[in-house]
């Protein structure tokens, strides 16, 4: 066993270390710039041919699908503005045909309750005067009953007061004469 250390951190040169790192090595420089050049016309071609065109696609197909989004709702703002103000506009027209329709009604029911108070007044009126009339037969009747009743009460009276019998023409005469009077 040895117990050497080694404290060298150096690739021998047997292994390709010249002692610098070989991308920072001069000699390598025209072959790293060739390729450098090589590699960004390769990624710039790639880019700019596939990659990038389609990201213009992309945001251009975005771009119109707004705008075309904002078109189609502007659109349905305009028909939903011009909806409401059509629902509106029926609302205010079907308000005024109830209205209509409810006067004509109220119009209607009242002319019909005018006709039928003015026939129940009619027949009301009617019955009215057939009683008058049957009143006015009653008090006539009466009336020309009362005469009799009249001479019968005041014989009756004179009977009891005198108590003989009275003289029939002159009990008629003294109702005649009461009756007279009564009437002027």
């Amino acid at each position: 066993m040895s117990t050497e250390t080694h404290t060298e951190t150096q690739v021998p040169a047997e292994h390709g270390g010249g002692g610098n790192f070989p991308p920072f090595d001069p000699t390598f420089y025209g072959s790293q710039l060739l390729w450098l050049a090589i590699t960004f016309g390769a990624l710039y071609y790639i880019l700019s041919k596939v990659a990038l065109p389609r990201l213009a696609g992309i945001l251009e197909e975005r771009r119109d699908r707004i705008a075309s989004d904002l078109d189609e709702a502007e659109r349905l703002k305009r028909e939903t503005d011009q909806a409401i103000e059509d629902y509106e506009t029926a609302l205010a027209d079907a308000r005024a045909k109830a209205q209509k329709i409810a006067a004509e009604t109220r119009d209607s029911l009242n002319a019909d309750l005018a006709d039928k108070r003015h026939a129940a007044e009619a027949a009301l009126a009617d019955k009215v005067a057939a009683a008058e009339q049957k009143i006015a037969g009653i008090r006539a009747t009466a009336m020309g009953e009362i005469e009799g009743i009249a001479r019968d009460a005041a014989a009756a009276i004179v009977e009891q007061v005198a108590s003989a019998g009275a003289d029939a023409g002159a009990v008629e005469k003294a109702v005649a004469s009461a009756w007279a009077a009564r009437r002027s």
